[in-house]
């Protein structure tokens, strides 16, 4: 059975895509709703900057579709900032601030490093083995939280799946070892298709990719966007990709998994009709990837 494939952008809220995406007139509050009734799923990523509080999580759960899901991008405390050393207090406070209250919407969190980080194989290990894979794991590590701001946020309820990617951006990464780690801990890589980093290998038990596409273009052409939907439903059917650069070896029978993309393009404005135009490369008509 084929994984699902789920389109979508970074983000929602953008002054440019109340000139060429939303409707004239539609109220900011009404944004999210608009975006999350045409798109698979959205990031988060006010999260990497700080932490949100629960009713913020409620709120945007409750403007979205049933099945809809939002993935999450790890605060820079852990990435950015201390750069994934001794981080699991940071972690905890993180995982306690609220995030469980998107329940059953709750996707893969996204950890993102900055480019002049270098692989370290010693922290990647200890970080990877820090990450929660299962709702109880999730609540057992924000129990360790000593956010003192609110209360911490330990209800799991919903919460079917605790799944992690990581974006990397230095070509120190571009190393078996660091592949197999990733695999160890059922990480995924994110594909992040860009000059700086455009490996593609498969990491997870799901594929979650970044489409970011060449600095200073405004969007992607037919063609380019063709060939990231061929990507995205090989993975979901358990097809492997050939002629696309890998760290390692393409895998030769790999599974089938639930694809999460987005859109990233550097000018923002063309995220979501370059999302919506794969979807319908993709026969998607709905939130759930179907």
């Amino acid at each position: 059975m084929a994984g699902s494939i789920r389109l979508g952008t970074a983000g929602w809220v953008f002054e440019a895509w109340r000139k060429s995406y939303y409707p004239d007139g539609l109220k900011q509050k009404d944004e999210l709703a608009y975006s999350s009734a045409r798109l698979g799923n959205i990031e988060i990523n006010a999260t990497f900057y700080s932490h949100q509080k629960a009713a913020s999580f409620e709120n945007w759960a409750g403007h979205t579709p049933d099945d809809f899901v939002f993935t999450v991008k790890g605060h820079q405390l852990v990435t950015h900032i201390k750069r994934l050393k001794d981080v699991e207090l940071p972690l905890a406070n993180f995982f306690a601030s609220g995030v469980m209250a998107l329940g059953r919407k709750l996707g893969p969190f996204c950890w993102q490093l900055p480019g002049n980080s270098k692989y370290d194989p010693d922290r990647m290990e200890a970080f990877l083995a820090l990450l929660p894979q299962t709702p109880e794991a999730l609540v057992a590590l924000a129990e360790k939280s000593d956010y003192g701001k609110n209360p911490p946020y330990l209800d799991a309820t919903g919460i079917a799946k605790v799944r992690h990617a990581i974006e990397v951006r230095h070509d120190s990464f571009a190393d078996p070892r660091f592949i197999a780690q990733l695999r160890a801990h059922n990480v995924a890589l994110v594909v992040a298709d860009t000059a700086e980093w455009s490996y593609i290998d498969q990491t997870a038990d799901f594929s979650y990719a970044r489409l970011q596409g060449a600095p200073g273009k405004e969007s992607y052409s037919v063609a380019e966007r063709d060939l990231r939907a061929a990507w995205l439903k090989a993975w979901a059917e358990g097809k492997p990709v050939a002629d696309a650069p890998y760290v390692t070896a393409a895998e030769a029978s790999p599974p089938p998994r639930d694809v999460f993309a987005f859109f990233v393009s550097t000018d923002k404005e063309h995220a979501p009709d370059n999302a919506r135009a794969v979807m319908a490369t993709l026969g998607l008509t709905g939130p759930g990837g179907e």
